[in-house]
């Protein structure tokens, strides 16, 4: 009768394993654009980052640098309505040179995650 508990016993955690599902992990930039290290003829009307979860848009926020490393976006970030694992920020017409984005983002489980890359306008 032991034998038939312990197969019992190690069904169902097989079925419990199998039924598993990850942990939720940190929201990781996937893409962006202009895309990261990007040399872009055309001045982009904003940027726009995806990441790999949701993002708590209260917490989420994104910014676009000069070389000088003054904030030349809108400061009108928002995160998607429709896709909560975007984050974008307008911006005006920028000048020929090195931008540099910046984010800090907190995924909907609360991890906190941050970043930035740099894109360039050509002349």
């Amino acid at each position: 009768m032991s034998r038939a508990i312990a197969f019992m016993a190690g069904c169902a955690t097989a079925l419990a394993l199998v039924g598993a599902r990850p942990a939720s992990a940190h929201a990781f930039l996937d893409h962006a654009s202009p895309r990261v290290g990007a040399a872009v003829d055309q001045v982009p009307e904003r940027v726009t980052l995806w990441f790999t979860e949701p993002l708590e848009p209260a917490f989420s926020s994104v910014k676009v640098l000069d070389a000088s490393g003054k904030q030349v976006d809108r400061g009108d970030r928002e995160v998607d309505p429709s896709n909560p694992a975007v984050l974008r920020v307008s911006v005006p017409r920028l000048s020929p040179g090195k931008y540099r984005v910046t984010w800090r983002v907190v995924s909907a489980d609360a991890h906190v995650a941050q970043g930035d890359f740099t894109f360039d306008v050509k002349p």
